[in-house]
């Protein structure tokens, strides 16, 4: 799954956010099952990143929305 830095957000559509933020979720879920199911992550680092990375569209996501009401 592909991490994105925030000038990347920025770019992505509204659209493409949403799609973006549920694959990550979907990924963050299956690397939090396998680790509970007593699996060894391939990367142990990769839910951290996945956990920023949704962080990141989340924040651009409200952002947006701030926008529009404002």
């Amino acid at each position: 799954m592909a991490i994105f830095r925030a000038h990347e957000v920025r770019q992505l559509s509204d659209v493409e956010l949403a799609e973006q933020l549920e694959k990550l979720k979907l990924d963050l879920m299956q690397a939090r099952g396998k680790v509970s199911a007593g699996g060894a992550p391939e990367n142990p680092g990769h839910i951290r990143e996945v956990r920023r990375t949704i962080a990141r569209l989340q924040t651009e996501q409200n952002a947006r929305r701030a926008v529009r009401q404002a």
